[in-house]
């Protein structure tokens, strides 16, 4: 036996390696807890209050109160319920369960729920606004395949529009020019 334990350890390289493959569990988690970290939510406390810009790369609970800007472009944003933001809001999805007032953007989803607020215009392409939430502002639901889609029919009504009364003018003075001008 002791001869199979020195033919595992030759191959694995070290004394120390035969303990590391007993322990892989505990090698496992701990690559994945700074992953772990990395998704983690991050809170400011409902005491906190911050004014100026707010910029993240982690996922954000606010449960205090924020003036000025929040950018958590490829991140969640979440209001709490003790939440109370005065702010341009900027992220991937946004969940709204306390007061926002300032316009939000979110390139994923924004969702207002129960008891959530939120005064000031709305881009993004889902919205979900729950049953006893507060919004007043506009929504832009933009597509991110989809935009130009809208856009080019737009502009082919325009161009048939100038078209024709770039052409009605001259047609219209050469032929009576008074019921034009009157």
């Amino acid at each position: 036996m002791w001869k199979r334990d020195e033919a595992v350890r030759p191959a694995s390289g070290q004394p120390a390696a035969a303990p590391q493959p007993v322990t892989p569990s505990a090698t496992g988690p701990r690559p994945d807890a700074p992953h772990h970290m990395e998704k983690d939510i991050v809170n400011i406390g409902k005491s906190v209050v911050i004014k100026g810009e707010l910029n993240g790369s982690e996922d954000l609970t606010i449960e205090g109160h924020v003036e000025g800007t929040i950018q958590l472009r490829d991140n969640v944003l979440t209001i709490g319920p003790n939440g109370r933001i005065k702010a341009q809001v900027f992220a991937k999805s946004v969940i709204v369960l306390g007061e926002v007032t300032g316009n939000v953007t979110a390139s994923d989803k924004v969702d207002i729920r129960d008891n959530g607020s939120v005064d000031g215009d709305i881009v993004s392409p889902r919205v979900a606004i729950a049953e006893g939430a507060h919004f007043r502002g506009s929504v832009d639901m933009q597509r991110k395949g989809g935009a130009p889609a809208p856009a080019k029919p737009a502009q082919p009504q325009a161009a048939t529009q100038q078209q024709p009364q770039a052409a009605a003018p001259p047609s219209q003075q050469a032929a009576s020019p008074q019921p034009v001008r009157a």
